[in-house]
């Protein structure tokens, strides 16, 4: 019999287990496939990117609307606590660009070798190959995990399974099954963090090149509201890049109701339509290849170009009215059209989960039943690139060991 069952290796099942083994608990740590931390090795580009130096209302709010559901959790364990932690288990920290904070190895795996040590430290029962077939709620302080034909008991479970993202590492929403089947709701979910495919072919001709500080917009009047900048690369089937990375957690759920997502684009880092003018204003003799350059990649012009019926080698002040309008306009307001994307096998995280309604924000214990609780992926919590979810992890799944009641 175990104080505690943690299923899912993952960022929040290790810390998780780590926590309440420091607190004295016998805790056996269940992970499907052959080792764990498997999301981890990949975080970063395998260079983890734990977290990051936002103030903790800073941070919650890039999260959206669920955003406030992290208060405590980040009260208990902060990003400053995430780097004390590392630091007593022998991995320092820093923060090279002000803003990420990564081990300063800038390697996922030294990350893990120092999880592992702790969990080996404190006697942490790790037992990997072990897909969990059922949860059974036999009382109140009993609970039976099955793995096939085995069957383990404890006193308190946590379920730290991930999402539906990045399925060949091990994620298969049973987490959602096993919420589902003990009364919780399950929110829609929903790929996110990941490339998105084009409807516009143009974009395979632009692949050289990254376009720093593109601002984008959904361009549809009910959800205009939804932003963001960043920097862009163009594939040869569509759009990657940090802005849509963080920008696709907006877009997927809107397939829902539409069948093409139509977007605009500023790609000239927050310029209008009179800073382009100007600037052909500035450089009377330069034919509009050259005057662009200086912002833009060739191939990116050439094909706007294209899209205007607009010669490059001439000057600016030669172009027709109509041409001048539409070309300046296609600059600050690129329109390109979302058709789809590769779902869940390219997404690096889910939208949407276990319902926060059903889940105490304080302990992360289940409001429906005790001794059950959840942590990281498996909510309805998601957030953008550079650190979030990687400390949403560490910090639900601290919160969760603590087996508050």
């Amino acid at each position: 019999m175990y104080n505690l069952i943690v299923i899912g290796a993952g960022a929040s099942g290790i810390i998780s287990a780590i926590t309440a083994a420091k607190d004295g608990k016998k805790v056996l740590l269940l992970e499907k496939l052959s080792k764990v931390a498997s999301k981890i090795k990949a975080t970063g580009g395998g260079r983890c990117n734990l977290s990051n130096t936002l103030s903790s209302n800073e941070f919650m709010s890039k999260f959206g609307k669920n955003g406030r559901f992290m208060t405590k959790a980040l009260e208990v364990f902060s990003k400053d606590d995430l780097i004390s932690f590392f630091s007593s288990i022998g991995l320092e920290t820093h923060c090279p660009d002000g803003f990420r904070i990564f081990p300063i190895t800038h390697n996922s795996q030294s990350v893990i070798d120092a999880l592992v040590q702790e969990m080996y430290n404190l006697e942490v029962e790790v037992i990997c190959s072990s897909k969990v077939t059922n949860i059974n709620i036999l009382n109140q302080n009993k609970k039976e995990v099955q793995v096939n034909d085995i069957s383990y008991f404890t006193s308190n479970i946590i379920v730290a399974s991930g999402g539906l993202g990045y399925s060949t590492l091990g994620a298969d929403g049973d987490g959602y099954i096993w919420a589902k089947e003990s009364g919780h709701k399950i929110t829609s979910t929903h790929p996110a963090m990941m490339p998105l495919h084009t409807k516009e072919r143009w974009v395979e001709n632009c692949r050289a090149d990254t376009i720093a500080k593109v601002e984008m917009y959904v361009d549809i009047k009910k959800y205009k509201k939804l932003k963001a900048v960043g920097d862009l690369i163009f594939t040869k089937s569509g759009i990657r890049g940090p802005v849509v990375l963080d920008f696709a957690r907006e877009i997927t759920p809107l397939f829902d109701k539409y069948e093409e997502i139509p977007l605009k684009m500023n790609l000239i880092k927050g310029k209008n339509e009179n800073d382009i003018i100007s600037l052909f204003k500035q450089n009377p003799t330069l034919n509009i290849k050259k005057c662009l350059q200086t912002i833009l990649p060739l191939a990116l012009i050439e094909q706007l170009a294209i899209l205007c019926e607009v010669d490059t080698t001439i000057i600016f002040k030669k172009l027709e009215g109509v041409k001048k309008e539409s070309f300046v306009k296609i600059l600050v307001s690129t329109p390109l059209t979302i058709s789809g994307h590769d779902g869940f096998k390219m997404a690096m995280i889910t939208r949407g989960g276990v319902s926060l309604k059903d889940i105490n924000p304080n302990t992360m214990q289940s409001k429906i039943v005790e001794g059950l609780y959840f942590c990281g992926e498996v909510m309805d919590v998601d957030g953008p690139c550079g650190g979030y979810n990687l400390q949403w992890s560490f910090s639900s799944g601290y919160l969760a060991g603590k087996l508050n009641k």
